[in-house]
Formats: structure tokens, C-alpha cells, sequence
């Protein structure tokens, strides 16, 4: 039976790689330590799952060729790009324009429900072509065609990746739900909150949007 797991030299090089790139915040990183400073370790969580579910869906995606239509096609490239930068400024939108709260001593932010914690997550990294495009330039560097089974090597380095990233984000969701239970007994940042939240989330759509495609 042919061996789908990589070599272990490629392995190491793949994991040291993976947790470089999964240190280095991007939008999802961004999106979830939004969401844990504003609700807690629990939510950053949640929306951590959210976001390696999406993570899970690009990974199937690149080892059956999906990916590669999607770089190799302008259209279908633009669709996803537009529609994930879309989806961050409405983000944005709603949250500086929604009906304003004035909390006072002991009244928290409003909460958002787990299952829409864990949607949101889910489409804020579905919707990233940066993460189809990662996949689809970074698997293939560690698969060994020699060894067969190209699509199952890719699924194995891709769900590696996820579990590197599970862990990652976990801590980052840590580190900014624990730094969160300060800020909000803070009322200068509540009253605030809002607007440093959206407009994060408006420039993230503008860089998306934006974003040149650097493809070789």
C-alpha cells in the first residue's frame, strides 16, 4: 500500500513553516481577538472553531482542484475576494451604526449567541481567497508525488495545519479574552468599543478588497 504521509524532514519543515504562518496575524486572527476582548475567552473560542472549520473546507478544497479554478480564474477569484470583503465591512457597518447601548457600572456589552459566534467565524475565513491561494501554493511544496496519493498528502499537511492553528489561536484567544475582562470594566472603552471594533473591521474588508492578486 502506497505511504501517504510525507517524509519526516518534509514534516518538520512543514510544521516550522505552519507555525510562522499561523503566528503572523492575518484577518482571522484579527476577527477572533475582536471578538474575544469583547465578549471573553469562551466566544474567542468558539469563533477559533468557527474559523478551522472554514480552515477544513479550503483544505478539501485544494487537494480536489477547487483552488486552482479559483486562481486560475479571474471571475471565480474576484467572486470569492469581493464577497469576503463584502461581508468584513458589513461587519463593520453594523457594528458602528447598530443601536447604541449606554452600560453602565456592572452592565456588560451586549452578547452575540455561540451558534452566530461560530457562523461568523466560519464565513470570515470561508470567504478569504488568501487562505484558498495559501493552500494551493503552500501544500504542494511538502507533497512527495513519489509517494503517491497527492490528494491524501494534502489532506494530512492540511489538517495538520488546522491542528497547529487550533492550538495558536486558542492563545490568542486566551491572551485577549483575559485582556478583555479588564477593558470592559473600563467606561471610556466602552463607550468607544464600538467604533475601534468596526472600523477594524471596515479596514480589513478595504485591505481584502484591495489586496493585489500576487500570483506567479
Amino acid at each position: 500500500m502506497d505511504i501517504v504521509v510525507p517524509s519526516a524532514a518534509a514534516l518538520g519543515l512543514f510544521v516550522s513553516a505552519s507555525i510562522i504562518m499561523l503566528l503572523t496575524p492575518g484577518p482571522s486572527v484579527l476577527y477572533l481577538v475582536g471578538r474575544s476582548v469583547e465578549q471573553g475567552r469562551l466566544a474567542g473560542f468558539v469563533s477559533v472553531l468557527g474559523i478551522h472549520t472554514g480552515t477544513g473546507v479550503h483544505i478539501l478544497a485544494a487537494a480536489v482542484g477547487l483552488s486552482a479554478v479559483i486562481a486560475s480564474s479571474a471571475l471565480a477569484f474576484g467572486i470569492v475576494k469581493y464577497a469576503g470583503a463584502a461581508y468584513l465591512i458589513w461587519l463593520g457597518l453594523r457594528k458602528i451604526f447598530g443601536r447604541a447601548e449606554a452600560p453602565g457600572p456592572g452592565i456588560s456589552l451586549p452578547k452575540h449567541g455561540y451558534a452566530k459566534l461560530f457562523r461568523d467565524g466560519f464565513i470570515v475565513n470561508l470567504l478569504n481567497p488568501k487562505t484558498a491561494l495559501f493552500f494551493l501554493a503552500f501544500l504542494p511544496q511538502f507533497v512527495d508525488v513519489g509517494r503517491g496519493h497527492v490528494a491524501a498528502q494534502m489532506i494530512f499537511l492540511g489538517f495538520l495545519f488546522m491542528l497547529i492553528g487550533l492550538v495558536t489561536d486558542s492563545c490568542y484567544a486566551l491572551a485577549a479574552g483575559t485582556a478583555g475582562n479588564w477593558l470592559k470594566s473600563n467606561r471610556a472603552y466602552l463607550g468607544f468599543e464600538r467604533y475601534v471594533s468596526g472600523v477594524l473591521f471596515i479596514g480589513l474588508g478595504l485591505t481584502a478588497a484591495f489586496a493585489g492578486n500576487h500570483r506567479k
